[in-house]
């Protein structure tokens, strides 16, 4: 793992991923850079769960206009679905 940058940024609470939980999906945002290895190791390491499946998906920034005709985008961003083994969860308080 590269120890240069944090993996995990947060958990993405939305309604989508709340239903997602009860079947043992969890939904976080992640650094754009992170494989799915690292994403793997990182949130065994860090909530002490066996992760069995990492998929993910990249965002691009959007647009946002700022005052007038001028904007800027916003940052891309990378979300990850992990489903973690039966009968173990993810609490994010735990951790931090």
């Amino acid at each position: 793992m590269n120890p240069n940058f944090d993996i995990l940024k947060r958990p993405l609470i939305t309604e989508r991923s709340t239903k997602l939980r009860e079947s043992n999906h969890y939904v976080l945002e992640v650094d754009p850079r992170a494989t799915k290895g690292q994403i793997k190791l990182a949130i065994e390491m860090r909530f002490k769960v066996d992760v069995l499946v990492v998929r993910t998906i990249r965002l691009p920034g959007k647009f946002r206009r700022r005052m007038g005709p001028k904007g800027g985008y916003q940052p891309d961003r990378k979300k990850a679905i992990v489903r973690v083994k039966d009968g173990q969860k993810i609490t994010w308080e735990e951790a931090a």
